[in-house]
């Protein structure tokens, strides 16, 4: 069956990361919106599709998803506003909500992302979400072995990021680890001098819903030329240690005597990997469609990230425990 995909904003994001592998989709057909035509245009005329003038015009095209991929600070007025005509499927670029950028997500975020999916969900709208480091074959490799060798249930992780990769770092630990119930956090806020959306080191412990604990360190310290996140998983029967964009993936099975390391071929960069990324994520989300299936990652995902850095926030500024569930209800 053929799909229609909606693109909403045509900057950097979609121009790189998204519309390159829509476009080769012989079964696809692209339309999109963007603030600024002439930026919708200049896509369009390279890679095919038409422009559209506004929400209403892009609701009577009838798409089968939306992929909203505005700059974080606008997305949740592109939200708002595709809300209003209740569209099949939504689908988001990450962080859902970031009114102050990525590096800055605030409680605001949280609750306004909380809003807006309970109006989707009201109105019968599926959301999705990216995160593309789902789909980075370290992690997914990790995830096999895993299971794979019955390493059993989480005990503890730990987690170091830089801000260009947090957001997909606190999702991955979700994904291998489950939610997060309670928070204490401090923060280099003080130290710095910074105002209340100056970017800071932070680093926080945490206790998951099944008695697992954690601990996170959040920074823009170093350069991009060593890796941008470690995280560390220790399991019943085994612990694995994935590190940066699809690197080193370092695995101890406790059942045996080996300790192994599994790197990526030489002759592929960290950004061939981080660019195949959204391919394999866009593909399986045009997969579910195909196939009138859940997302691979519903927008619940999104919700759960939010709330993680919002926890973190609120901790770190009231030197206190937060409970989740308390404070910030998903529902």
């Amino acid at each position: 069956m053929a799909l229609k995909i909606g693109i909403v904003g045509t900057g950097s994001v979609a121009r790189n990361n998204y519309v390159p592998y829509l476009a080769q989709q012989e079964d696809v057909e692209l339309v999109y919106l963007n603030r600024t035509r002439a930026k919708a245009e200049a896509l369009a005329a390279e890679h095919g599709g038409r422009v559209l003038d506004s929400p209403a015009e892009l609701a009577a095209e009838e798409p089968d998803a939306v992929m909203v991929l505005t700059h974080e600070t606008q997305r949740a007025e592109a939200i708002e506003a595709l809300l209003e005509h209740s569209f099949k499927r939504l689908f988001f670029e990450k962080p859902l909500v970031a009114k102050n950028g990525q590096e800055n997500v605030c409680e605001d975020d949280f609750f306004t992302a909380r809003e807006l999916l309970k109006r989707a969900e009201a109105q019968g709208t599926e959301t999705a979400m990216v995160f593309n480091y789902r789909f980075f074959e370290q992690t997914q490799r990790a995830r096999r072995m895993v299971a794979e060798r019955e390493f059993g249930q989480p005990l503890q992780v730990v987690a170091y990021s830089h801000y260009a990769t947090w957001s997909h770092v606190i999702d991955l630990v979700h994904l291998f680890a489950g939610p997060i119930v309670a928070m204490a956090a401090v923060d280099s806020a003080e130290a710095r001098g910074g105002g209340s959306n100056a970017a800071v080191d932070v680093g926080g412990a945490f206790r998951f819903a099944n008695g697992a604990v954690g601990t996170i360190l959040g920074t823009l310290s170093p350069t991009f030329a060593f890796p941008l996140f470690e995280l560390i998983i220790n399991l019943e029967q085994g612990r694995v240690h994935m590190r940066d964009l699809d690197g080193e993936l370092e695995v101890l099975d406790y059942s045996g005597t080996c300790h192994e390391r599994i790197a990526s071929v030489t002759n592929v960069s960290r950004w061939d990997h981080y660019k195949a990324s959204f391919g394999k994520s866009v593909a399986a989300y045009l997969e579910s469609i195909r196939r009138n299936e859940s997302p691979p990652i519903g927008g619940a995902a999104g919700l759960q990230e939010l709330r993680f850095e919002a926890a973190l926030k609120r901790s770190a500024a009231e030197r206190r425990w937060v409970e989740l569930d308390e404070e910030f209800p998903v529902s």
